[in-house]
């Protein structure tokens, strides 16, 4: 189960084959992201070419996990570039399927 308490989300920004297992994503994240893999609370977003499939690749309390979502229909939001990590509220609504127009803090915290 995902804890997304106060956790860093990095989104790849490329397609990934989502065949791949924990040693290949694992070196996308080494090849592709300054953060750590093996840090508390960091995880890594990876879709597929067709933006139907979802991998998350994690580092729980006691080893690597990887969270999957197959969509039936539709296809997730194409993620926009960012240097800075995603925030929980953004994740949501890709993991919903929202596409904001734009978003608005009312205040900065």
């Amino acid at each position: 189960m995902l804890s997304l308490g106060s956790a860093k989300i990095f989104v790849c920004h490329m397609a990934v084959d989502l065949r791949k297992g924990f040693e290949g994503l694992s070196a996308i994240v080494a090849s592709s992201f300054r953060e750590p893999l093996l840090s508390q609370g960091s995880y890594f977003v990876f879709l597929n070419r067709g933006r139907n499939r979802m991998k998350i690749l994690y580092w729980d309390a006691d080893g690597l996990a990887i969270w999957y979502k197959r969509l039936e229909a539709g296809r997730f939001p194409k993620p926009q570039e960012q240097k800075s990590p995603m925030d929980r509220r953004e994740f949501i609504m890709l993991l919903e399927g929202i596409i904001p127009k734009r978003l608005f803090k009312r205040h900065k915290l």
